[in-house]
């Protein structure tokens, strides 16, 4: 799709109703949904986090989301396919700004640019004991990608129409903090399998924009 006829559908993004975790849950496993439904959240003190899927123009004028695929570390997201965002510090005033201050430091897109169309639903995710709270958000000019070396090992721009196709929904058998070999829901984008809270998160997206046709 063309990013000027992208942009038309916005207004109607901004006030749709959402599905929320019904949307989410089509793209867990059966495990994920029984382990959330057992666990007492806000008794775990859970920390924040906010992201932001980004919406733009190539230079073809092809609308692409951008996402990252995060270093090799020892921590539980190691290696993974994310959104570009991150944790809340004291100093943000709400959680769209962590959003837009994580995306500009991850993958150096001035976070003046970026207009937040609308809020996602929130996401609990276990194994770092965080509320995860998503936007989207849209930069009306092609950016220029400079990806934080420290914690980004590369940017994945993905096609708007990729991420749209149900070709693109596969199963893989993947080791979880809920059990080994699990076959998961994932989808595969920029040649890469992305699973677990960022495919939950991004099935929301796909229900969201799917609704404004």
């Amino acid at each position: 799709m063309q990013f000027e006829e992208f942009l038309k559908r916005m207004p109607k993004l901004s006030n749709l109703t959402l599905l929320g975790q019904e949307a989410q849950f089509l793209m867990a496993p059966d495990e994920r949904i029984r382990a959330l439904k057992d666990i007492d959240i806000e008794a775990k003190n859970p920390r924040w986090a906010g992201v932001m899927a980004v919406f733009y123009p190539n230079g073809s004028g092809d609308t692409m989301l951008v996402l990252i695929l995060r270093k090799t570390y020892k921590g539980v997201h190691s290696n993974q396919v994310g959104f570009p965002g991150g944790k809340v510090e004291s100093f943000d005033a709400s959680l769209e700004e962590t959003a837009l201050r994580e995306t500009e430091e991850e993958i150096g897109v001035d976070r003046n640019t970026i207009e937040v169309i609308k809020k996602l639903t929130k996401i609990y995710i276990p194994p770092s004991n965080f509320w995860v709270q998503p936007y989207i958000g849209i930069v009306r000019s092609k950016p220029t990608f400079t990806k934080e070396e420290a914690e980004v090992e590369a940017i994945l721009e993905v096609p708007l129409k990729e991420f749209l196709d149900d070709k693109k929904v596969i199963k893989q058998r993947i080791d979880t903090s809920y059990g080994t070999m699990l076959e998961v829901p994932a989808f595969y984008l920029a040649e890469r399998v992305v699973w677990g809270a960022t495919a939950m998160m991004l099935s929301e997206v796909k229900w969201a924009l799917q609704q404004l046709d």
